[in-house]
């Protein structure tokens, strides 16, 4: 799922918005009743200013009412746009909060929908997609959805159902004046499209900017001990600056547009109502005070309506942007959804337990196409049986537990999990069958129950204190603050690697696996850490399948197979004195560790 450059989104992809707008369909009488409303508030603007246009010229105007008559007509229709103006308020709240109630409400179920699909994804999807490109995809571009309803799709219709509205109004009550009225729209028009499209070009690249910030920002907070060991930080700063200025620039140039464009809008308000005042006085010179009132009138009213037209056209232009951004924004996160790179779920075999028979038959795996770190990988592993994998760095030993965990999809061949093709499994039922202690331990915000249990309430606490006995970390724990309830912050930031090894070891045995897998589980203690893990190992793989892959060979002697690993190719297989006496490759690995000389070694001539 590579990033490329926001695209300009067609505003009218109405595919695209069909889609956006299914999420509403759980809501869709919320959907219906806010439609409903912006055709109300459209057919309520004009009625105000006509009110006062008929307050001007028919009741102060009329010559032949009385003194009380005016009071007691202008009282009811003060009394009547009073009531108009708390009915329009009213509904003005209803329609805001339904459309922003709309936007929040499909921002949570897509955001949900996006998290599962990217809890699912394969790895290989993490493997090539920066995690802060995904983070911005769940947070900053669902937000941007939540735009298309609140200041979007649905404001813009209202907001042109008002100017149609409007524009009717005028037109009914003095078409002249109208057409006069609007002989500067053109100019408007013109500008809000430059507006337009200038704002767009610099929200596009605000987001492209954000995604960059938030990959950028995650990546090196995350790996701030080796920026910090390295001393790097002021290379690091002077990226962040680049990366930063780019942001800045761009929103400047946004801000710029918008400092343009309003004031532009501000003038040809002015100048509309300057034509409105010079044509109407033009037409009252001469006429009798009935007339002149009934001009006098229409002008008072074209201005409030001058206005009311002009509100929704200095915004309509920014919520084009806003949509135009969701779309955007909408496009990202369906390719998201759409990624058809997922963990297949499709076996549905789920046994209680397994016996922990494992095969691979003729395994070939890449992580990019024809670039196999696994090739044709055979080997058997009985029940209770332990295999140890060793091999030189990127030879391909981590690669085969993450294929039997079905964390990659192998490309060719086979593996059998008590003869049954791991495909055929469901894949909860597999993966529960096999416990994990991985090199690097990944340690979640809070306290060591939740890390060791991973917040599974029918695992009690006794039965963690159990296993923390029997691995023998239980003494270290109850020494920390709060003992079991202790904050290990994110990562494990507070606690040494060994402990977090340790810690993992607790883990892995709580879920009672059938198979065990140890990815270099010493290799990051001390000599006394590892002795006593070594001696949980012990009692950890007893009567389980185990596959463990250490660098450390003095820690697989015991081991029932060594399997020897060599740029994805098995170069030796046996046991260990099997190996040794073979005097090959393990023979070398083995020696070259422990300083010995390797006599079968002998230079052809």
């Amino acid at each position: 799922m590579s990033v490329a450059p926001a695209a300009k989104k067609n505003l009218f992809d109405l595919a695209l918005l069909r889609r956006v707008f299914g999420y509403t369909a759980p809501y869709r009488d919320k959907f219906i009743i806010s439609v409903v409303l912006s055709v109300l508030l459209a057919l309520l603007s004009p009625i105000r200013p006509m009110l006062v246009n008929y307050s001007i010229s028919h009741i102060v105007g009329d010559v032949h009412s009385t003194r009380n008559m005016v009071l007691d007509l202008l009282f009811r229709i003060t009394l009547l746009q009073v009531i108009l103006l708390v009915v329009e308020t009213l509904l003005r709240f209803w329609f805001t909060y339904l459309t922003a109630w709309l936007g929040q409400t499909v921002v949570r179920d897509l955001r949900i929908k996006v998290y599962q699909k990217v809890i699912g994804l394969n790895l290989t999807q993490f493997d090539t997609t920066p995690i802060g490109t995904l983070t911005t995809r769940t947070i900053n571009d669902i937000e941007a959805i939540n735009d298309i309803f609140s200041e979007g799709l649905v404001p813009i219709i209202a907001d042109l159902l008002s100017i149609v509205a409007i524009l009717a109004a005028m037109f009914w009550t003095d078409w002249r004046l109208t057409l006069i009225c609007l002989i500067p729209f053109p100019l408007l028009i013109l500008a809000t499209y430059y507006f337009k499209e200038s704002v767009n070009r610099s929200f596009i690249r605000v987001r492209n900017a954000v995604a960059a910030l938030n990959a950028f920002v995650q990546e090196h907070i995350t790996g701030m001990q080796v920026v910090q060991a390295f001393v790097a930080e002021d290379t690091e700063m002077a990226k962040f600056r680049d990366i930063n200025r780019e942001h800045r620039d761009a929103n400047i140039k946004a801000i710029f547009a918008y400092s343009l464009f309003f004031p532009f809008v501000e003038i040809i308000l002015a100048f509309s109502m300057g034509l409105l005042v010079w044509f109407a006085a033009i037409q009252a010179l001469g006429l009798p005070p009935e007339k002149a009132a009934e001009i006098s009138g229409i002008i008072v009213s074209f201005i409030i309506m001058l206005n009311l037209l002009f509100r929704p056209l200095r915004m309509i232009a920014d919520k084009f942007n806003v949509l135009q951004m969701g779309m955007v924004a909408s496009e990202r996160v369906f390719k998201v959804l759409d990624n058809p790179d997922q963990i297949s779920k499709e076996g549905s075999h789920s046994p209680e337990k397994v016996k922990g028979d494992v095969r691979f038959e003729g395994v070939w795996f890449a992580y990019k196409s024809d670039q196999y770190v696994l090739k044709d990988i055979s080997f058997h592993i009985k029940p209770g049986e332990t295999l140890a994998i060793v091999g030189h760095t990127g030879s391909g030993k981590t690669s085969i537990i993450s294929l039997l965990n079905r964390l990659y999809a192998i490309n060719k061949g086979s593996i059998l999990v008590d003869d049954v093709a791991i495909e055929d499994y469901a894949l909860h039922s597999l993966r529960s069958q096999i416990g994990v202690v991985l090199q690097d331990v990944f340690l979640f915000s809070g306290s060591i129950l939740d890390n060791v249990t991973l917040r599974n309430t029918a695992i009690s606490r006794e039965e963690v204190e159990k296993v923390a006995k029997l691995i023998g970390i239980h003494e270290f724990i109850i020494q920390l603050p709060g003992g079991y309830d202790y904050n290990v912050m994110e990562r494990g930031g507070t606690l040494s690697m060994g402990q977090r090894q340790l810690l993992s070891f607790i883990r892995a045995l709580l879920f009672d696996p059938s198979i065990l897998i140890l990815d270099e589980a010493t290799s990051s203690v001390d000599t006394q850490s590892e002795q006593l893990i070594q001696r949980a190992i012990e009692t950890m793989i007893s009567g389980r399948t185990s596959i463990v892959i250490a660098h450390r060979l003095s820690t697989i002697r015991k081991a029932s197979k060594i399997l020897v690993l060599e740029n994805g190719v098995v170069m030796e297989n046996g046991t260990h004195d099997e190996l040794m006496a073979k005097g090959g490759f393990y023979a070398d690995l083995y020696n070259l560790q422990f300083n010995r000389h390797t006599p079968h070694v002998v230079q052809k001539k």
